[in-house]
C-alpha cells in the first residue's frame, strides 16, 4: 500500500485533543528541547507493549500517551484503563493505526505487535512523520527490515529496536574488555536459547470471535481461517508457531542474545555462510516453527552457533533478584540465555537483560566481571533523549538490521531442508538457493505491500 493511500484518514476519525485542568495535555508541536513534551502512541496492547510505554512515561520527564491501537478489543479496553488509572488521563483509542500516523500531535509511535506487523507499521510510521520504537524481531524477513533502515534515513526519523541490551551497562564494559585483547584472539562463540514448553497443537478453526478484527490482525500475511490457537483474548495466543507472523524461538529468545553478541563483538558485518538443523522431535507437535533449532554462522575468523527451543524445563532465565542486582551473577551451567565467548587467553560468559559477565582464565579462576542490571530504564530513555537531540540511539536500525538477518538466515536455511546456505553481505541474497532468497525477500497481501 502506498503511503498517500495508507495515510488517507475520513475526517470523522478526528477526536479534540485532551485537556487537563486549563492547560492542554497534547498539542500540535514539534519536539526541539530538552524540556518539550514528547506524545506517545501504542500500536499493539499486549502486555509488553503496555508495560513499556507506561514505564517510558515513568521513568522520563513531559512524556505522554495520546492514543492506545489494537485489533484486540478486550486488549484495547484494558489499555485505556491502565493508562487512565496510572497517569490520571483517559488516551483514545483506534483500531487502525493510520489514525495515529494521520494524527499531528503525536510525536513517536511505540510498536509492540506481532513481528509480522514490526516492519510495516514502523516503515508507514516513518513515512509520517514520526519516530518510532518497534519491539524485536525487527521483522519476518531480510528484505524488510533493509527496507525500514531506508526509511528511517529517507524520513530522517529516530527509530529504536526493542533490543535492549543495546543500553546494558555490561554490553559496553565487555565489548571494551574484548577490545583491550585481555580474552586473546576470538576462536569461537556460542549462543542458546533453551526454554522449556509442552507440545503444541493447533485448535479448530472457528467463527472470528466478537472481540478480535482478524482482517486487520493478519495485516501482510496470507489470509486464512480464523483459530483461538493463533490470537488469545487475554494472553499472548500461538503464532508464534507460525512463520507468516514470527520466526519461532529464534525469533523470540536468540534474538536478543544474538543482537547483544554481535555488540560485544564489535558488530561485525554479515556473516559468509549459515547451516540450521531441527525440527519437531521433542515433542511431535504440529507448529510449523521448530521445537529444537541448531544453527552455525561463517564470519571470517571464528563461528557464531545458536542453540535452543521448547525442549529443555530444567533451563532457566536470570531470576528477577538477579537482573535487578548488580553484585549477583547466573548459575551459568543452567542459564538458558547464556552466551559463551571463546578467546585463546579465556572464556567470557555473558548474561542478557542483567547478568553480567565474567571471564574464565586458567584453574578456573574468575579474572574479570562486571556485573549489571535489566536495561529497560536506560533503553527507553535513550529513547527519548534522542528523540530530543536527534543523536543515534542505541537500538541504531542499521546493526540491529544485520542482529535481525541473522535470524531470518537461521530459519530460512531451516525451511529449505536444513541446508547450508552461502550468503552475499553485500547484496543481502544467498548464492546457491532460489527458494531461499524468495523467502529472504517475502510476499504481502494486496493492500499492504511495502
Amino acid at each position: 500500500m502506498y503511503r498517500r493511500e495508507f495515510l488517507k484518514i475520513g475526517a470523522a476519525a478526528g477526536v479534540a485533543g485532551i485537556a487537563l485542568g486549563n492547560a492542554p495535555l497534547f498539542g500540535s508541536k514539534s519536539v526541539a528541547g530538552a524540556n518539550d513534551k514528547i506524545v506517545l502512541a501504542l500500536i499493539g496492547c499486549g502486555d509488553r507493549g503496555l508495560g513499556c510505554i507506561i514505564n517510558c512515561c515513568k521513568t522520563n520527564e513531559n512524556v505522554v500517551i495520546k492514543t492506545v491501537c489494537d485489533v484486540n478489543r478486550t486488549k484495547l479496553a484494558k489499555a485505556q484503563a491502565t493508562v487512565e488509572k496510572t497517569f490520571g488521563y483517559r488516551p483514545e483509542t483506534t483500531e487502525d493505526m493510520r489514525y495515529i500516523f494521520d494524527d499531528k500531535d503525536v510525536d513517536a509511535v511505540w510498536i509492540a505487535t506481532p513481528e509480522h506487523w514490526h516492519c510495516p507499521a514502523a516503515i508507514r510510521a516513518c513515512q509520517a512523520g514520526k519516530d518510532v520504537y518497534v519491539e524485536k524481531n525487527l521483522s519476518v524477513n531480510i528484505f524488510e527490515s533493509r527496507k525500514l533502515v531506508e526509511a528511517a534515513a529517507k524520513y530522517n526519523r529516530i527509530v529504536q529496536a526493542g533490543l535492549q541490551n543495546r543500553s546494558a551497562s555490561q554490553g559496553f564494559s565487555a565489548r571494551e574488555y574484548i577490545k583491550s585483547g585481555k580474552i586473546g584472539k576470538i576462536v569461537t562463540v556460542k549462543t542458546y536459547f533453551m526454554l522449556g514448553d509442552s507440545k503444541f497443537v493447533e485448535a479448530p478453526e472457528t467463527p472470528v470471535p466478537a472481540w478480535l478484527d482478524w482482517d486487520k490482525w493478519l495485516g501482510p500475511a496470507p489470509y486464512r481461517p480464523f483459530s483461538p490457537s493463533i490470537v488469545s483474548e487475554h494472553g499472548r495466543g500461538g503464532w508464534q508457531n507460525y512463520w507468516a507472523y514470527s520466526g519461532g524461538k529464534l525469533d523470540d529468545e536468540a534474538s536478543h542474545t544474538l543482537d547483544f553478541t554481535r555488540m560485544v563483538l564489535g558488530d561485525p558485518p554479515h556473516p559468509k555462510s549459515v547451516y540450521s538443523w531441527g525440527g519437531n522431535y521433542t515433542y511431535g507437535g504440529t507448529g510449523e516453527t521448530p521445537e529444537f533449532q541448531s544453527v552455525v554462522f561463517e564470519f571470517d575468523e571464528y563461528t557464531l552457533t545458536a542453540d535452543g527451543g521448547t525442549s529443555f524445563k530444567y533451563m532457566q532465565k536470570a531470576p528477577g533478584d538477579i537482573r535487578n542486582d548488580a553484585t549477583r551473577f547466573p548459575n551459568w551451567r543452567n542459564y538458558s540465555a547464556r552466551v559463551e565467548i571463546y578467546g585463546t587467553e579465556g572464556l567470557m560468559y555473558l548474561g542478557r537483560h542483567g547478568g553480567g559477565w565474567q571471564v574464565i582464565g586458567p584453574g578456573d579462576q574468575i579474572v574479570a566481571e562486571d556485573g549489571a542490571v535489566f536495561p529497560d530504564n536506560a533503553h527507553q530513555k535513550n529513547f527519548i533523549e534522542c528523540i530530543r537531540s536527534r543523536r543515534t540511539p542505541n537500538g541504531e536500525i542499521g546493526e540491529c538490521h544485520k542482529s535481525s538477518t541473522l535470524v531470518n538466515m537461521g530459519n530460512i536455511a531451516y525451511r529449505v531442508g536444513n541446508r547450508h546456505l552461502l550468503f552475499d553481505g553485500k547484496t543481502e541474497k544467498f548464492l546457491n538457493d532460489k527458494k531461499a532468497n524468495e523467502l529472504a525477500r517475502g510476499t504481502y497481501r494486496k493492500g499492504y505491500e511495502i
